[in-house]
């Protein structure tokens, strides 16, 4: 109570904290419900994991139903009304420059990658703001990162790599399931 009436900033921090993770949490089950559609497309699909070890968690990792490339895909909630950019190797939404978690996005991937023994692409899945043509591409000193609004993400996805080998896919969900474990 006394938070709502402006009487304690540190509740009211507290407040705000637990209303953007809640907004967090919420974005990342839109993204998990429009990925599903994948899976008619012989894509392989985990949903909040982290990386033996780690402590990061990772929000969804695509295996291509060709096996030769996983996905680690970071869903973002930034504020409507905010157009995100990218500008010679810098990530913004609005005037808020958001390199940091795209070079995050990419670290995550390269650790990856070198686990699970396959090519890791880095993808940022954005709610809330526009991204600027749908999707954008930018190169951090950590590496390239795709970042598309959520409207673009099944499009983007579906023009991976194409082709099927049921058994590499198999292998490399496999392996995904042996170093990649439900984040708690």
């Amino acid at each position: 109570m006394t938070a709502w009436a402006g009487l304690n900033p540190e509740a009211a921090r507290a407040d705000a904290v637990a209303a953007r993770w809640r907004l967090g949490a919420e974005a990342e089950k839109e993204t998990a419900r429009r990925l599903r559609a994948l899976r008619l497309y012989g894509w392989r699909i985990r949903h909040d994991l982290r990386l033996t070890g780690r402590r990061f968690n990772v929000d969804h990792v695509l295996v291509s139903p060709c096996g030769t490339a996983v996905v680690v895909a970071d869903t973002k909630r930034w504020p409507v009304g905010r157009t995100v950019t990218a500008d010679v190797g810098r990530l913004w939404c609005g005037g808020e420059d958001r390199t940091t978690e795209a070079g995050k996005a990419a670290r995550y991937a390269h650790l990856i990658e070198a686990a699970v023994g396959v090519q890791v692409w880095p993808l940022l899945i954005v709610h809330g703001s526009d991204v600027r043509g749908g999707h954008l591409e930018v190169v951090t000193g950590s590496g390239r990162v795709q970042v598309v609004g959520v409207d673009q993400a099944l499009p983007v996805l579906r023009r991976a790599p194409a082709g099927w080998s049921w058994s590499r896919a198999r292998r490399v969900g496999a392996r995904v399931d042996e170093v990649l474990r439900p984040y708690r």
